[in-house]
């Protein structure tokens, strides 16, 4: 069975984010969102929000499921005999950032591959911290996040 971990802060999940999971449904078995709490980020939306959004996102797909973590993400990765990282990528910075994880996460454990989605042009340039900062100044972020998110302006 092939096994995939997708993690991130989804703080919110948007339709980037979305786009990569659909995206990569066909070549996974199972998708494991997995919600991490990194220590060097303070979100706007607690970790039951996220993952209740996320969970209602992908209610009518069995296969992708979503749960929070600490630690490292190759635990993560082990704790579900998970073989496949998944990482979008928007912009070469993103490449140079995620490549150095990813080499990071090798030398932890050379059974995990990282796989690289890059993001559908439409998705690319916007990000969860564009639109928590949209959000935050009373904006629209409907045309950035799934429907089921229900977010639309914090006016």
């Amino acid at each position: 069975m092939k096994i995939c971990v997708f993690p991130g802060t989804f703080d919110p999940i948007t339709l980037g984010h979305h786009d990569i999971i659909q995206r990569a449904r066909p070549l996974f078995d199972k998708i494991i969102i997995g919600v991490g709490m990194n220590s060097s980020k303070k979100p706007m939306f607690s970790i039951e929000q996220r993952l209740e959004w996320i969970n209602k996102v992908f209610e009518e797909d069995e296969f992708v499921t979503a749960e929070s973590y600490t630690g490292l993400t190759i635990d993560f990765c082990k704790k579900h005999k998970a073989t496949y990282i998944l990482r979008g990528i928007r912009y070469v910075a993103d490449f140079e950032y995620e490549r150095a994880i990813a080499d990071m996460n090798a030398m932890l454990d050379d059974d995990i591959e990282t796989l690289f989605l890059t993001s559908s042009s439409k998705f690319a340039s916007f990000s969860s911290t564009l639109v928590r900062d949209v959000y935050k100044h009373g904006g629209d972020v409907s045309p950035f996040v799934p429907k089921a998110v229900g977010l639309s302006t914090n006016a």
